[in-house]
């Protein structure tokens, strides 16, 4: 992280929050409150920003503040590739679960997208300082695959999201994208080390065309996946 961050102790903080926030999944999914599944999941994503945000604020993190608008502006932005693939290519679904759309799209959408986004930099900026720019790369990459395999392969469970109408790997995991997914993960760690002194409208401009990017990915590999090679 910069130099003006304490490196343990943001490691540290790193690690509370996401034991608190997990202990707190547990408790809001997992014990029977008659509150519909969408309203939970806001409860959470709420919870997540809010305390990446409050404790860099108050820790004085400015590059974990700055990492989390970058994360979260994407978040914003991908509202945009789930409502294409929902709405305009029908092969993703996200049903009624008692919380207002954005289009085809459940509204928790918007800050969801900043919880793996932020785990995973973080990390791999931990990497790259203590090794190289190569192995955070590789780091980030594994993780990608992992965080996103396990959402997709988990999520339906809870009534979030799921795909239809393609190739599915165990039931659940749709393969047209999870290369995509892997492609978010890395170009997110990779253009915010490219632009994390720049001003805020360059992280704005990025966090666009990193969306950009994963939309125009999910749709190549759909169409080589689905039109092309299991056709």
């Amino acid at each position: 992280m910069e130099k003006t961050d304490n490196t343990p102790k943001t490691t540290r903080d790193f690690i509370i929050i996401h034991l608190i926030f997990t202990v707190l999944c547990v408790v809001v999914l997992m014990i029977p409150i008659s509150i519909a599944i969408g309203i939970k999941l806001f409860i959470l994503v709420l919870s997540y920003n809010l305390l990446i945000l409050i404790i860099g604020l108050i820790r004085k993190y400015r590059e974990w503040v700055k990492l989390w608008i970058f994360v979260f502006l994407i978040s914003l932005f991908q509202i945009f590739p789930d409502w294409f693939l929902s709405a305009q290519l029908n092969i993703l679904v996200f049903p009624e679960d008692g919380f207002f759309k954005i289009g085809t799209v459940s509204g928790y959408m918007a800050g969801l997208w900043a919880i793996p986004l932020f785990l995973l930099s973080f990390i791999g900026l931990k990497v790259k300082e203590m090794y190289s720019p190569f192995k955070s790369l590789i780091v980030v990459g594994l993780l990608s695959f992992s965080i996103f395999v396990f959402a997709e392969q988990t999520m339906w469970m809870l009534q979030s999201w799921y795909p239809q109408n393609v190739t599915l790997f165990l039931d659940h995991l749709a393969i047209y994208i999870i290369i995509p997914e892997v492609i978010l993960g890395l170009s997110t760690f990779y253009y915010f080390e490219k632009t994390k002194s720049q001003h805020y409208l360059i992280l704005i401009i990025t966090a666009f065309a990193i969306m950009l990017l994963y939309l125009g990915s999910a749709s190549f590999f759909y169409f080589l996946f689905e039109k092309i090679i299991f056709i």
